[in-house]
């Protein structure tokens, strides 16, 4: 069995769907994904992005999608893709060439009452709780805190100044962590998500927002205390053993209700 897998999305979409994918995995797996997440699947035999494939074109009606896709995608006995389904065009392109694609909603039903990784396994057809890990091999615990202080939205940032002021106060070395487009002074900066990752493995704590690098933490398996504002915890959530979440109004929590969950936690 031959089954490719597409899942675009932010780097916490395809971190919290990463035990679906596995779940999905056959004789060969192929999976494509968004480009700076690539590293990140470790299990498939072959990996690549989106934006590489040139799928974006199937189905556009002033584009002939390319020959090459066309035969790749039809060498595959099954595909599941989250990829498309709001894309009509896509749809209609997919049926008229009798491709064996099963589609599957990118992001959880309002109100379904479930963790995103659970909603993402349960429409792979598997059962349990999904606690996305990402393999760093064995990590040598250092005795710094890691904070990230943005996310992919400025809505869900808690405050710089709070952050800097939960520096100064905790009882160990602060390393700050930032992406390539980030503005902040000293911090440490990786191209590829995996060695981030590796990296972040070896936190004593990380701290950080609503955020696909808090996810990142989680999966790697650091401890990792994450402050959420206007989206759902309980749906949205890092997993893991080790997290915790200190969730209500950005503005209106307190550097020392973050503090007590990372004493705790620590």
């Amino acid at each position: 069995m031959r089954r490719l897998l597409i899942r675009p999305g932010g780097i916490g979409d395809t971190i919290l769907a990463l035990p679906a994918l596995e779940c999905l995995q056959a004789d060969y797996t192929e999976v494509w994904v968004r480009s700076d997440a690539v590293p990140l699947v470790r299990f498939a035999d072959r990996v690549r992005s989106i934006a590489s494939t040139g799928i974006d074109l199937l189905g556009l009606p002033e584009v002939a999608a390319p020959p090459p896709l066309i035969d790749t995608l039809r060498s595959f006995d099954s595909i599941v893709s989250w990829y498309g389904t709001n894309r009509g065009e896509f749809r209609d392109a997919v049926g008229t060439l009798r491709l064996p694609v099963r589609f599957l909603q990118s992001l959880p039903e309002e109100g379904a009452g479930l963790h995103a990784a659970d909603f993402f396994l349960r429409q792979a057809s598997c059962d349990g709780v999904a606690i996305p890990r990402i393999d760093c091999g064995r990590a040598t615990r250092s005795n710094c805190a890691v904070i990230h202080p943005f996310s992919g939205s400025a809505r869900k940032n808690w405050p710089m100044e709070r952050f800097r002021d939960l520096a100064e106060r905790l009882a160990m070395p602060v390393q700050w962590c930032a992406g390539p487009e980030e503005e902040l002074d000293g911090a440490a900066r990786f191209t590829d998500l995996y060695e981030l990752a590796r990296w972040l493995a070896q936190a004593r704590i990380y701290i950080g927002n609503d955020s696909g690098i808090s996810h990142l933490a989680a999966a790697a398996g650091a401890p990792v205390v994450a402050v959420f504002g206007p989206t759902d915890p309980a749906i949205w959530a890092p997993r893991g053993e080790r997290v915790r979440v200190v969730s209500g109004k950005l503005e209106e929590i307190t550097v020392e209700q973050v503090l007590s969950v990372v004493d705790w936690l620590k």
